[in-house]
């Protein structure tokens, strides 16, 4: 039996609860559990998923899962909402796509007694959901800024950022973290060139074509993702440039660990997307279980992730970064 929401969505219903392991589908009591991520192909949102079912399993919990067709579907996860809240859920885990317009179906849900917990990016105001589970995106921007630092070895920087998109949480604290851990203010006459990508990797190589047009000396990128940083790479190597510019970035999936290792990245922030999910559905559990609601910020973790470790930043080499990697 599947929890069906409506066409136009990427969704998925899954009954993980069975009755007495007869391959039965969950009763009506069993509660419910909503996951809402940006998209379904993104493989931090897979691992995400993948952390929700095991943990809606080993709670007696039925996941209900939705996710927009693109990076910025708000309509979609507006709806997912709605029909979540209508089928009952106890609680819904929502990676938000527009942090600021979704606040509004979120305390509508609220309002219903449905505890809401942002994973990976925070609502604005933060405290518009009831809880936070997440990478602290900030410290992931700082570890790469201070890496990068160090290994420019006191050269001077010609810096490109290649960023997410505007208004967009998770993408801001990343970029504003980056510019405190090199050490710069906003404006700094450094950053040469800054474009937005999505976090697309087509559309990472577009973005540094463009910077490298404005400014052909560029010799840092920083990039909101690894795929961004993966278009970077090739944009650089189609002008050889690939040798003599450092790319920095954040999340620590495999493809961007494994090219951490290759040396096409020289270090990025790993986070812990199965983490979040795992805990997220773990609190709303509790609340079925006692009324008890999560509140506040819980710290996923996140980690530096290189094979050409600098004074004073503290990383882990690509073989931890490949065992805890997801995607």
């Amino acid at each position: 039996m599947n929890a069906k929401l409506p066409a136009g969505l990427l969704v998925t219903a899954l009954l993980l609860a069975g009755c007495g392991g007869n391959g039965q589908s969950a009763s009506s009591a069993t509660p419910k559990v909503g996951l809402i991520t940006k998209t379904e192909t993104n493989p931090f949102f897979v691992k995400m998923k993948e952390g929700a079912q095991k943990a809606a399993q080993a709670n007696g919990m039925e996941l209900m899962s939705a996710a927009g067709k693109f990076d910025g579907d708000n309509a979609a996860q507006i709806t997912a909402i709605e029909n979540m809240v209508a089928a009952g859920v106890k609680g819904i885990l929502i990676t938000p796509s527009d942090t600021k317009a979704i606040v509004p179906a979120i305390k509508k849900a609220r309002d219903a007694g449905v505890l809401v917990i942002a994973l990976d990016t925070p609502t604005e105001p933060q405290d518009a959901t009831d809880a936070l589970f997440a990478t602290d995106n900030f410290k992931a921007g700082e570890l790469i800024g201070q890496y990068a630092k160090a290994a420019m070895a006191g050269k001077p920087a010609k810096i490109a950022t290649l960023d997410l998109a505007p208004g967009i949480t998770v993408g801001q604290l990343r970029h504003d973290g980056f510019l405190k851990g090199f050490g710069v203010a906003a404006g700094d006459p450094s950053v040469v060139c800054s474009q937005d990508t999505r976090g697309d990797q087509a559309k990472g190589q577009t973005a540094m074509e463009n910077c490298l047009q404005k400014a052909p000396d560029i010799n840092l990128v920083y990039t909101i993702n690894e795929p961004a940083a993966l278009g970077a790479y090739t944009a650089l190597k189609a002008k050889g440039r690939e040798k003599d510019v450092l790319i920095v970035s954040v999340d620590g999936g495999c493809t961007g660990t494994k090219a951490v290792q290759s040396g096409q990245i020289a270090a990025t922030s790993q986070q812990y997307p199965l983490k979040m999910a795992e805990d997220g559905v773990k609190a709303v559990a509790d609340f079925a279980k006692s009324g008890k609601k999560a509140a506040g910020y819980t710290d996923t973790g996140v980690t530096l992730i290189t094979d050409k470790p600098v004074s004073g930043v503290e990383a882990k080499d690509t073989s931890f970064g490949l065992a805890n990697c997801w995607g």
